[in-house]
């Protein structure tokens, strides 16, 4: 990983300035005097092209002046970014910083590639006085941080399935509010915000073929209504009643969608909305800023958040995002420079400044600022969503990739229509379980963990 892209502390201080939070002396002479023997020390990570990595970079330079440790990152579509750590992990490689996504944790994890944060913590030299892990929304530090009950990572560009919806539509529809719950938006809001004729639907649930199939679209109505992907034994449970209420519910849900919404990847569905196509969307909280941006959208004052609708189950909204580890495979100085850039980037401290340049924290004090909840309109929506959630909402174990491949065949396939919810469940259960099975679930070598 040779072709970093680097930001530079000249061309960003007078920005960073104005971003940067104010900081205690005493958390400022902690970092600079834990960096100090790691001066010149470079570190390696990969970055995504979203707003919560756009967000740090801008505040990069606070870190690099500080403590004399370089960040060189390189910028990664998601797409790739699993398979280019993996080849890294596994070739020795330059990587000292691991960005582990939701379902990344357990093979990460497992194959030790990433440390545990006992490993550091232990050495008050380089520990934050302030880390308070207690800090992190507890789901959070659970569900992309944690594997087995050890704590891997720290919680890094968080997302929540939250519903962004245009409230001008819904009130010349006769609306004041949205939908409480999943059965609402198809019964009630539905048949009055969808007319084909002028290219206007109720609703976009962004189902493109991959991992936004498996996990943004054929997941998203599993648990809702009660339903679940695995039952406790890691034999299928998509053939249970819940799970195909849930399936045929989002079959059932099409016809309040555009045609072609197969085809349609976060970037489309959030477009959609933007533009005035459709009326409400459920997607991931880190998509706020694209729908404010006047240059992005047409909704001005017409935006609005709330929770994703309630199923039988409740609410249970997706859960998303990743965590930063240290790579097992870096050098002493290398893990230490590592670790203080982790601390950090998910500190307290910068969380404002982090906010306010477009990311999402994972600590709870920052959205208890009353500033921060009147700016923001996604802040409580989002807050509310992870009071309560599920981990698991996609299983975080190493066969998950394997089997987020066969859903989206498979679920691409139920929703064209060309097999139905039963057959295609049944397709999946199989090919699912000849996976777990292979990996060692069945016959006692792995835990049931995901």
């Amino acid at each position: 990983m040779r072709h970093f892209l680097l930001a530079t502390v000249s061309a960003t201080v007078a920005m960073t300035a104005t971003l940067a939070l104010p900081q205690t002396a005493s958390a400022q002479d902690w970092l600079a005097a834990a960096a100090e023997p790691l001066k010149g020390t470079e570190i390696n990570g990969i970055f995504l092209d979203r707003p919560g990595y756009r967000a740090i970079i801008k505040l990069l330079p606070e870190f690099e002046q500080k403590t004399g440790i370089k960040v060189n990152y390189e910028i990664v579509p998601y797409e790739n970014t699993r398979e280019k750590q993996v080849l890294n992990f596994t070739s020795q490689g330059d990587l000292t910083l691991a960005l582990v996504d939701l379902v990344w944790i357990g093979e990460f994890a497992e194959n030790g590639w990433i440390d545990p944060i006992s490993n550091f913590t232990g050495d008050a030299s380089i520990t934050d006085p302030n880390l308070k892990l207690d800090g992190f929304f507890p789901l959070l530090l659970d569900a992309f941080g944690s594997w087995g009950g050890t704590t891997y990572g720290l919680p890094f560009d968080n997302y929540s399935g939250l519903l962004f919806y245009n409230s001008c539509m819904l009130k010349d529809a006769g609306f004041d509010a949205p939908p409480a719950t999943w059965a609402d938006l198809k019964d009630v809001y539905g048949p009055k915000l969808t007319d084909a004729s002028k290219n206007q639907y109720a609703f976009a649930l962004q189902s493109l073929r991959g991992e936004t199939q498996s996990a943004d679209s054929f997941m998203r109505v599993l648990w809702p209504f009660g339903g679940s992907l695995l039952d406790k034994d890691f034999k299928s449970n998509l053939m249970s009643a819940e799970s195909q209420t849930g399936l045929k519910f989002r079959q059932d849900l099409a016809q309040y969608m555009p045609e072609g919404i197969v085809s349609y990847d976060h970037a489309e569905a959030v477009n959609a909305l933007a533009q005035g196509q459709v009326a409400m969307i459920t997607e991931w909280s880190a998509f706020y800023g694209t729908l404010t941006d006047p240059a992005t959208s047409k909704l001005g004052d017409c935006l609005a958040v709330a929770p994703e609708p309630e199923g039988p189950a409740g609410r249970l909204p997706a859960l998303g995002g990743f965590s930063l580890a240290v790579a097992s495979q870096a050098s002493e100085e290398q893990k230490k420079a590592t670790w203080l850039f982790i601390q950090w980037a998910t500190s307290e401290e910068i969380a404002r400044a982090y906010v306010e340049a477009g990311g999402v924290s994972g600590r709870m004090s920052i959205y208890e600022q009353d500033d921060i909840k009147a700016k923001y309109k996604f802040v409580e929506p989002m807050v509310a969503s992870w009071q309560k959630g599920v981990p698991q909402y996609r299983p975080r174990f190493p066969a998950w990739p394997a089997i987020s491949e066969v859903i989206a065949e498979w679920g691409t396939k139920m929703q064209l229509g060309e097999v139905s919810t039963e057959d295609g469940a049944k397709e999946i259960g199989s090919r699912m379980e000849a996976i777990l099975e292979k990996e060692g679930y069945y016959d006692g070598k792995k835990e049931l963990l995901q």
